[in-house]
Order: C-alpha cells, then structure tokens, then sequence
C-alpha cells in the first residue's frame, strides 16, 4: 500500500548517536503508523570507510559518502541528522540551513553559545524545522510530570534539584578524545551533560532559567592518547603517551529562573559508583516530584501537606495513560529504555516537517541551553553570579 508522505533521510556521521538516529528513523512505520510515512534511507556521511560500509551492508542505506556537503546537496534528501562531534556542528548546520532541509542535531550545538547562536538564528525566519537531541524530555514519566506540575498539583513551585552524574570517564585511562579538547568539545562535562539537566529543568518547570552561581573541577588531568577509535565510550585502544585533559569533569550551580523557583543542578563525569544517574527533584507548596533516569519508568509523587499515617511519596510506574508509553510497552511493568525516548524524539521532528509546526526541542531551546553553559562556565571563572542571555526564535520548552 502507497504511502501518503515520503521523505528521503540522511545522517552525518555513524558513531552511537548517528545509528541511533538511523534505528529511529525505521521505527517510524511500527511506532507511529498515523504518520503514513515512507522514509527511505538515502545516503549516510562519515569518514571512516569502515563505517561507510557499515551504513551500506548493515544500516540499510541506499549510499555512503564521505563528503557531507554530498548529502546535502543531493536533491533525494529531504531531512538530515546532524551526529558529529561538537566542533562540527556548526559548519554543518549553517550548511544545512542554507540548503532549507529540515535538521535534526545532537546537542550541544557547537562549543560554545556564540556558534548554538549562529545557528539557531540561521534558521530564523526560514520555516525550517528543527529538533535537538534533548531526549530526556521525552520520557513518558517526564511528560507526566511536566504535566502534573502545569496543573498546579504541587502548588506554587519553590525549588529544583537536578544532577546527572556519570562514570563513562571515571577510568584514568579512559583516552583522550575529542570530548576532552576544549577546541572540539568546548567545555567538558558542562556541555556534554549539564546542558542536559539545565533542558531538562526548563521543560518540566516551563520557566526560564536567568542566572546562575557555579563552580568546576577537573579531577582527572592527563588521559592516554588513543590508538584506535571507538564508538561512543566503548572500543578504544590506547598507549602510553599522556596529554593533557583541558576541561571540566565536574560542575555545581545555583540557579534562579524567571518564575522566582530557586535550584541547584550538578554534573559528574567521573563518578565511581553511579553508572548513570540523571535525576530531577520538583518542590511546591503542596507536593513534590522525583525522577531518576536509571529507573526511568517509575514517577514518585507526593501530593497534599499531611496524610497521615500514609503520607509520603506514592511510586507511580509509567503506563498506558502516560504520553507515548502505550507506542512502545502494553502495561505498566514492563519497560522503556533510551533507544525508545530517542524515537519519541524522531516522531515529533517528522511530525514538525509534516505539518509545519515545531513540536520538538529546538535550535532556539538549544542556544538557550548553550547560554546556561556560557554562563556557568564564566560564573566558575570569576565566583560571581551570572546572567544567563535570554534567546529568540521558536523555543518549545514553555509551550
């Protein structure tokens, strides 16, 4: 049967977040069948040959090039993945912009909140539509509780606590990649995972963060030059030579939004303990929430002052009632995992490029992370407090 929509996909680079996009994209006529979506895989970007036969002989793309200016160009590619390393971001994506193809970008944009500017307002004024890999926000849970807060359960909201704290780079002889430079990475754990929780804090309290107080560390000074690249954390070789580590591992920040909410969001990299451990807290007047990614289908929740000899928080399990839960899981109990919030991400992207409406985060939600970024970083430079510069365009998390 012919579909009613079809578009032609290309993705920029294939390390973890690149194939993850791809198996997105082909979970599309399963999950959301509604779309009446054909997508074919038209031509994937990377310059390891290794992966361009990969994306051909395994992937399912038509072709593979190592050239992305290539994919853009080429007139059967109607949407495009951007998955490369930060330092890329931003010549691709004014490339793309430039083209009019809808982009879909890992964050952060670039490595710092000039470059998330200058694409977030290359695309001002276009109708192109956009979405940034902010896939938290996309959890069932998270939805719910977004929601729950929007409907006053929990009374005026006084503060927040956020933290993602990781040990993908716990290992002193975890190499030295692009992550760790900052003219590829720009900051270390701020932008890679901070960026994340300050999202993430935005959404679910649809208010604006505007100032912020901080403060960093590097604990892990020196890492092993790499002798064979991986995917991702995973797979790499390395050798005796040492080079110097020149960003962050670590970061804590008080923060103040434009509604009054007070809060402290924190980040760890090298954590020795928790795997991945990327909670956030929500505190009103009459009730409170909490959510933790390693555990991502449940929702505590406490509503009202006093119950009693019951009071405290009840563990709500993500179900069928929750937004997108049902696509992936037929009851309560049985889990989602990441893979599932990323294609929750590609539904609402496609959905945008459908109908011409931006429904996912955007490149404006970007830049805004990128500014929280700067500003944390000069605030753990100086020990001052920080405004955080408020952006323009289509941003999505008050919506």
């Amino acid at each position: 049967m012919t579909k009613k929509n079809s578009l032609g996909v290309g993705v920029i680079s294939l390390g973890w977040m690149g194939r993850l996009h791809t198996r997105s994209y082909k979970a599309m006529a399963e999950l959301y069948p509604e779309l009446d979506l054909e997508l074919r895989l038209v031509l994937a970007c990377d310059p390891v040959l290794e992966n361009q036969q990969l994306a051909t002989d395994v992937l399912g793309f038509e072709k593979a090039v190592s050239d992305y200016h290539e994919l853009i160009n080429d007139p059967e590619v109607d949407v495009i993945s951007i998955c490369s390393p930060n330092y890329l971001h931003k010549e691709i994506a004014l490339a793309v912009a430039k083209s009019g193809k809808p982009f879909w970008i890992e964050k952060p944009m670039g490595i710092s909140a000039q470059q998330a500017a200058e694409i977030a307002q290359a695309v001002n004024g276009k109708n192109i539509i956009t979405s940034v890999g902010f896939n938290y926000r996309h959890t069932p849970a998270i939805e719910e509780a977004r929601k729950l807060i929007s409907e006053g359960k929990l009374g005026t909201i006084t503060n927040v606590r956020c933290w993602l704290i990781a040990d993908y780079a716990s290992s002193p002889q975890g190499p030295y990649t692009w992550r760790y430079d900052r003219s590829k990475a720009g900051a270390g754990v701020v932008g890679d995972l901070l960026s994340h929780g300050s999202d993430l804090v935005q959404y679910v309290l649809r208010d604006a963060i505007t100032s912020v107080s901080a403060t960093t560390g590097t604990f892990i000074t020196e890492r092993p030059i790499p002798t064979k690249m991986g995917v991702g954390h995973t797979g790499w070789e390395v050798s005796d030579e040492m080079h110097p580590v020149e960003n962050e591992d670590y970061v804590a920040a008080i923060i103040r939004t434009a509604g009054g909410v007070l809060g402290t969001i924190e980040s760890n990299r090298v954590a020795v303990g928790p795997r991945a451990e990327y909670q956030i807290e929500v505190y009103g007047t009459d009730g409170s929430i909490r959510w933790n990614f390693e555990k991502l289908n449940d929702l505590e929740v406490c509503i009202g002052q006093d119950q009693g000899t019951v009071h405290g928080y009840t563990r709500s399990m993500a179900n069928p009632n929750y937004p997108h839960f049902s696509r992936f899981q037929p009851g309560a109990g049985t889990s989602m995992g990441f893979d599932d919030m990323k294609a929750v991400e590609c539904f609402k992207f496609l959905s945008g490029v459908l109908t011409g409406e931006q429904i996912g985060p955007s490149v404006a939600d970007g830049w805004s992370a990128a500014e929280i970024d700067e500003a944390i970083v000069k605030s753990a430079q100086d020990g001052k407090w920080h405004n955080v510069h408020q952006v323009s365009g289509k941003i999505t998390f008050a919506q």
